[in-house]
């Protein structure tokens, strides 16, 4: 079976999007998968499934859309791809709480940052389907526009650690 991370859009921010942790792992249990954990209240989940990328998104998009009244935007990485993530920050130095990766549902168009706007020395850097941002002041100070990031969903780098590592024990 293929260990799976799911990335939720708009969970528990701002009063919207209201889903427990616990309701969240009760759906993914109710899919038939295996081994389901959370972290955080923002919408990440790990666990294992038999089914292909395209199924376990389009059962966990339905259930989700049911449970939510709406669609639910989410993203979805299989282990591997969120242990390369996790490894290779082009930002090493950073502090792990300031950089932000921006999960997309495919690769941006090689113009993607031709519109960006960086007024507090933001460094954003594309690596396939991640957008990687430094904000050395934070993310809630930032100014930084790039019209790219609302087809995705950020975590910072420790919670894209943390997946990693929960996403590599339910391997075995």
């Amino acid at each position: 079976m293929t260990v799976y991370v799911a990335l939720l859009r708009a969970i528990n921010v701002g009063g919207t999007g209201l889903l427990s942790m616990v309701d969240l792992k009760a759906i993914c249990s109710g899919l038939g998968f295996a081994d389901v954990a959370t972290y955080i209240q923002s919408g990440n989940v790990v666990f294992r499934s038999a089914l292909t990328e395209t199924e376990v998104l389009a059962r966990l998009e339905a259930a989700l859309c049911e449970r939510m009244g709406r669609p639910t935007g989410m993203l979805l990485r299989d282990a591997a791809e969120m242990q390369a993530v996790a490894g290779r920050s082009p930002f090493a130095n950073a502090e792990p709480s300031k950089v932000l990766i921006t999960f997309l549902p495919a690769p941006p168009p090689a113009d993607a940052l031709d519109r960006l706007v960086a007024p507090g020395g933001e460094r954003v850097v594309v690596t396939g389907r991640e957008i990687f941002i430094h904000y050395p002041d934070g993310s809630g100070r930032s100014k930084l526009k790039l019209p790219f990031l609302a087809t995705g969903t950020a975590r910072n780098l420790n919670t894209v650690r943390k997946l990693a590592a929960m996403a590599a024990a339910a391997e075995g």
